[in-house]
């Protein structure tokens, strides 16, 4: 069951500190609230802003925390104290998008002068600045594999990528709308957008060439999130829904909804928790299931071992009345195949090497059956090189054995009918086609020494009759008449 929080305003950002216990910063009002992950009240508030607060953005060793305000100023808070370390003045209109470089000592900023800076933590100065944007600065994201490189997102419908060893930005992306939330991928490669109803995915290494469009939300898409292993994208939007992205598809396979507006959106670093900020204050907390709970259910309903075997050895007895349990017929591959009308794929299926080689006559009886139904032809056409292969060796082994033989004849006859007009163009099947020649051949030199041994027995046979037959007369001529039995088979 959800956890819901309220808090004083509308909830512009959620972020969860990269080391445990995994605390999250919200950032909402002049206040940000810093709140455990089972906490329903926070366990630290910095409140030191004289007007609205933004994006309180924690740094990768969780031990720093900066926030920009709504007066321009820019505050670094040390997670343990409350005070603010640092203040950086520079900009002169509010800040909406701070966070920190990968390499810990620097600042990023972009506000609502069309201006993005770079600041030096140690000294408390200005870097550099960047005015290439022609309206707010709303969004931005820091790359973690290449600590000068950091990205910004404008409402002059640009994403543009800015090296801070260059006076310039180096790559400028059309989003097409308003963008509001821009996201790195952690190999630095991918880039995702959202702006508009739309979240774009853009690759980077190919000067920021666009590779999918999404457009599964019904309002302005807010915010961006991805999961610890990279696998899954998350979007939220002003349509109330969370949609859940797979990574390798980029198909939705799964969707939240909520009950107003999203803002803000933040999921824990295993993965274990989802917060979500909305318009109306309210925060939401949604926590996994553990695991452990649903295996000691299911080992509970497993039987105990001394029901399981009760009864097993129980001998019936003359006046019992014995009720034996249905056996439930289960079809195989091929049946199911033939059931549904799937000619070329029952045959595909009895193809397979451990039913060719081990039971041939099941091969055969498919084969048979789909002549019967006239669909063999058509489930022999349209194989490939690999297929027709199988097929010949199939049939160059087994047409020569007696039970096969009327069946096999018939598939041969089909196959050299059909791929005849390819006959010379794989090296392959014409091997088979020719060891399917010789089979054939032998066999009917075996047919016609089979017939001459036949024609020499029918000889050897007529002579034993003769000599019967002359044996009886002259038994007859002495007076004494004996019946000699001979075995017409001898």
């Amino acid at each position: 069951t959800p956890v819901q929080i309220k808090e004083f305003g509308a909830i512009n950002k959620i972020d969860f500190s990269p080391v445990p216990p995994y605390n999250y910063a919200v950032t909402a009002s002049s206040r940000i609230h810093i709140y455990g992950r089972y906490s329903q009240e926070p366990i630290k508030t910095f409140s030191r802003f004289r007007d609205a607060a933004y994006c309180a953005t924690y740094r990768d060793d969780g031990r720093l925390l900066t926030a920009s305000s709504e007066d321009g100023s820019i505050c670094l808070f040390d997670v343990s104290g409350k005070a603010p370390l640092r203040q950086f003045e520079g900009h002169t209109k509010p800040v909406h998008v701070v966070g920190f470089l990968s390499d810990k000592y620097r600042i990023f900023s972009g506000g609502d002068d069309y201006s993005s800076s770079l600041w030096d933590i140690p000294s408390a100065t200005e870097i550099i600045s960047y005015s290439e944007h022609t309206d707010y600065v709303r969004c931005g994201c820091a790359s973690k594999v290449n600590a000068d490189v950091f990205i910004t997102g404008s409402y002059d419908h640009t994403v543009k990528l800015f090296d801070a060893r260059a006076k310039s930005s180096v790559m400028t992306i059309e989003h097409g709308h308003p963008v509001e939330s821009v996201l790195l991928f952690p190999s630095g490669g991918l880039l995702v957008s959202a702006g508009g109803r739309y979240v774009k995915v853009w690759d980077v290494l190919k000067g920021g060439q666009l590779l999918v469009s999404l457009k599964n939300h019904h309002k302005t898409v807010t915010c961006l999130c991805l999961n610890s292993s990279g696998q899954r994208l998350l979007s939220g939007s002003l349509d109330r829904h969370v949609k859940i992205y797979s990574t390798t598809s980029y198909k939705v396979v799964h969707s939240f909804n909520y009950a107003t507006s999203i803002l803000s959106l933040a999921l824990s670093p295993e993965d274990e928790t989802i917060v979500v900020g909305m318009t109306n204050g309210v925060l939401n907390v949604k926590h996994r299931k553990p695991e452990e709970k649903i295996e000691n259910s299911q080992k509970k309903r497993q039987p105990a071992y001394r029901p399981y075997v009760k009864g097993r050895t129980y001998m019936p007895k003359q006046e019992d009345f014995c009720v034996s349990k249905p056996v439930k017929r289960v079809l195989r591959k091929y049946d199911k195949l033939l059931r549904s009308f799937q000619s070329s794929k029952a045959l595909d299926a009895v193809l397979e090497p451990p039913i060719m080689l081990h039971t041939p006559e099941v091969t055969v009886a498919v084969m048979q059956e789909l002549h019967r139904r006239g669909t063999l032809r058509s489930a022999l056409a349209g194989r490939d090189e690999k297929q027709v292969n199988i097929l010949l060796t199939f049939v160059a082994r087994r047409v020569i054995e007696p039970r096969f033989t009327p069946v096999l004849v018939t598939v041969a006859d089909m196959i050299t009918d059909i791929y005849q007009p390819v006959v010379g163009q794989s090296a392959i099947v014409d091997k088979q086609f020719l060891k399917l020649q010789q089979a054939i051949g032998k066999e009917i030199d075996y047919q016609e020494e089979l017939l001459e041994v036949l024609g020499m027995m029918d000889t050897l046979f007529a002579t034993f009759t003769k000599k019967r037959d002359t044996t009886l007369e002259e038994n007859k001529s002495n007076g004494v008449t004996e019946i000699i039995e001979t075995d017409a088979n001898y």
